[in-house]
């Protein structure tokens, strides 16, 4: 089935996209640099040494919608019926920075165009905060600035910093300031860390093929299984590209991560004060990203709630209006649609 996709509520709901990506030249350049000088990480390399330098239509079209917010994203959005947009800095946003400088400039250089963006069309675009989570402090620092001054809805954060991860006690004044703030924390792939990567660049799977996927969900147990929502009970995490696939695998992680507790093996596994159940349904959000699936869709809403998922596109990553009409389709009621389309991006990210 076919139909014409139209902004404005026609099927009735208002169709909110939540993981939509941009760039700034400053950005991309800084990125370039460390790729063209050997001091970027296998994965941004593999990841960057392509986009950033090929040539193909698909690279092309995505650098140049990339860098606009303005009327190319604008039309795009119109020719796939998207209402509003919540827009983040790319990935790897800063966090392929040595310079914590230059990591933080760029994230504060970032927060104000997307600001500006946003007043430009404020019926279509909303932000998400671009930290440098190098520098903790200044990061939360720049959570109260995004929110209480710009405006901001969010944090998206591209999982690891060369290595390391949010559940690390050196980051938690960036999860105090998400919990205070009441502040969606958005962790978004990038490449593995070299220490995790290994053959996964020769075999073509470092990307979003499979490697991000694994990598975010590794954080994202990280942050399930060490505590950080017993310390941050209000802490709301949001995971795309169908949750990174935790919910698939939830009933084993929970199972084994309780035989991990009992064991006393691993000296991070301390008791919880709940199941992982409990977190993925009380502290995890997700999005379909990249998963215009209908049974994983089906899934998350079963395992999750459907008060815990929410639809987003990719854009510009993957641009495919078809998509939009396969999600508007899905046998689920009409109540869900509409959360899954509109009302649940508009409560958790407060639009």
């Amino acid at each position: 089935m076919t139909h014409d996709l139209k902004t404005g509520g026609d099927r009735g709901y208002l169709r909110i996209a939540t993981e939509e990506a941009f760039a700034t030249h400053e950005q991309l350049d800084a990125i370039m640099r460390l790729v063209k000088e050997g001091r970027c990480d296998e994965g941004t390399k593999s990841l960057w040494g392509f986009y950033g330098t090929s040539a193909s239509e698909r690279t092309t079209f995505i650098r140049e919608r990339l860098l606009d917010l303005g009327p190319l994203r604008i039309g795009a959005m119109d020719d796939a019926g998207i209402d509003k947009a919540v827009l983040a800095l790319t990935s790897p946003g800063t966090q392929s920075m040595h310079d914590v400088e230059e990591a933080r400039r760029i994230a504060y250089n970032a927060n104000n165009i997307l600001k500006d963006a946003c007043e430009k069309y404020p019926d279509r675009f909303h932000g998400m905060i671009a930290i440098a989570p190098m520098d903790p402090e200044w990061s939360a620092q720049e959570l109260k600035r995004g929110k209480e001054e710009l405006g901001f809805h969010g944090v998206q954060v591209n999982s690891h910093t060369h290595g390391h991860y949010l559940d690390e006690a050196q980051f938690d004044p960036i999860l105090r300031a998400c919990a205070d703030l009441d502040l969606p924390l958005y962790i978004h792939p990038q490449g593995p860390p070299d220490g995790m990567i290994g053959t996964m660049v020769e075999a073509g799977l470092d990307g979003a093929v499979f490697g991000f996927g694994v990598e975010t969900a590794f954080h994202g147990l990280r942050m399930l299984t060490t505590g950080v929502f017993d310390r941050y009970p209000n802490l709301q995490m949001m995971l795309g590209h169908g949750c990174e696939a935790i919910p698939f695998w939830i009933y084993r992680h929970n199972y084994m991560h309780q035989a991990g507790v009992r064991s006393q093996r691993y000296a991070r596994l301390k008791p919880l004060q709940h199941d992982l159940f409990h977190y993925l349904r009380n502290n995890v959000l997700a999005t379909n990203s990249g998963m215009a699936f209908e049974p994983a869709v089906k899934l998350l809403i079963e395992v999750m709630g459907e008060d815990r998922v929410m639809y987003a596109m990719d854009y510009p990553y993957q641009y495919l209006p078809d998509e939009v009409r396969w999600m508007d389709n899905m046998a689920i009621s009409d109540a869900q649609k509409k959360k899954f389309f509109q009302t649940n991006a508009e409560r958790w990210f407060k639009l």
